[in-house]
This record gives C-alpha cells, structure tokens and sequence, in this order.
C-alpha cells in the first residue's frame, strides 16, 4: 500500500470526511483490520483564509508548497489537497515535489464525463465558482459546459461555506436554498450538479434531490484509495 499525503484542515470538518472516508474504503476493499497508510498535515484554516480574502495567494502558496514538501519529506508518495478552492494553488504544489497529486478536478470530470454527462452545474466558494482555474480544468480538459449560479446565488453558497459549514454548523434554511438554486442550474441545463467544495456534502446530499449530484470529497477520496492500492498515478 502507497502512503497518501492529505493537505487539510480547509477546513478540518472536511478534513475529517476525508480521513473517514479514505480509511473506510481500504478497509472495504482490503477487510479486516486494514486502514489507510497516510499522513496529515492540518492547517488553522483561520490564517488561510485570512490569506484567500486578502487576496494574497502568493502567501498562502507558500504555506502550502511548505506543508507539502513537509509531508513528501514524511514519506508520502502522493498528495491530495483536501479542499476545492486551494487547488487554484495545485501548480505551485506540483512544481514544489516530486511525487504526483491527485487533482480533485480531474477526478470529478473523470466520472461526469464516464457517466456521459456534457453539461454540468457548479456549486462551491465564490473563488471556485468565479475564477477560472477550476471550471476553466473542466471545460478544457473535458470538453464540460460549466453553469454557476447566478451574482446573488453564488454569494449565498460562498456564505454558507465559510459562516456554517466550515463551522459545523448545518441548517435546514441553508439546505433548502442549495436546494433552490440547484433547481435553478438544472432549469438552465445542467445534466448534474457538483459538490465543488468539500464541505457542502455535509449539507446537501443524494437522497435531498433527484438530480445527479457529482460528491467532489468521495471521489476524491476514492482516487486516493485506488492510486494507494494499485500505485497508478
């Protein structure tokens, strides 16, 4: 088994689905007392995001090329940032180490594309749904139509992220007006909607709606697992 390195605590409340996810399915693929091989280095999301609305991603990118050459140093053989929104960072990560990372967009884009979907709703920070390091992945990579929610829309999920969710706060309110505005993606036709940040899976899940629902934190975890198990890259 590889020894994956997990980038967190962006939140940790993320964080911690990745942990428990990644560990459970070692065990459903292995049985027994089998868990992941991993390693962890969990920031203060605090300064990060202090970071990310001073707009100074050079400094955040260089916390982040120092934890994760510290976790390369650990023995780590490949790295997952646990977060979508900090993978506006991944090329400076990626230059910074020799082992691969698993980016969680492919990853995403892999299975809407296996699932043979064209059109896709994005739902996640303002950062995701706004900048083009995210959806421009998709579209260029992928050949994705990417719809975002309309100005007012795209403030209320980024709210909801940074003053609840990365919180551990999760209200029925916020939930029905994700609801709402997924409803509106798929009126103006998306096929699916995804999950583009970590946390919003622990407020909108599958059984809250009909529509396709593309889980950013699972399939990423399940990349993780795959790689760690079979060592593809």
């Amino acid at each position: 088994m590889k020894t994956i390195g997990l980038l967190g605590g962006m939140s940790w409340e993320s964080s911690l689905e990745y942990y428990r996810l990644i560990n459970q399915l070692v065990r459903e693929r292995l049985g027994g007392l089998h868990a992941a091989q991993c390693l962890l280095w969990s920031f203060d999301f605090a300064e990060i995001e202090a970071l990310q609305a001073a707009g100074d991603w050079d400094g955040a990118a260089q916390r982040m090329v120092e934890a994760a050459q510290a976790l390369e140093r650990g023995g780590a053989d490949a790295l997952v940032i646990c977060t979508n929104t900090m993978h506006k960072l991944a090329p400076h990560v990626e230059a910074a180490m020799s082992i691969p990372l698993l980016h969680i967009a492919d990853t995403t884009a892999q299975q809407i594309v296996q699932d043979g979907l064209n059109t896709i709703g994005l739902l996640g920070t303002r950062y995701t749904m706004e900048q083009d390091f995210y959806k421009g992945r998709l579209i260029e990579r992928f050949g994705l139509k990417v719809i975002t929610p309309e100005a007012a829309d795209r403030t209320i999920v980024h709210q909801v992220i940074y003053d609840e969710l990365c919180q551990g706060r999760v209200h029925d309110e916020s939930r029905r007006e994700y609801l709402r505005i997924i409803d509106q993606l798929v009126e103006q036709g998306a096929q699916g909607v995804i999950l583009g940040c970590t946390e919003i899976t622990l407020l909108v899940k599958p059984e809250h709606t009909a529509i396709r629902l593309y889980d950013t934190t699972y399939l990423h975890a399940l990349a993780a697992v795959e790689w760690a198990l079979d060592g593809k890259a």
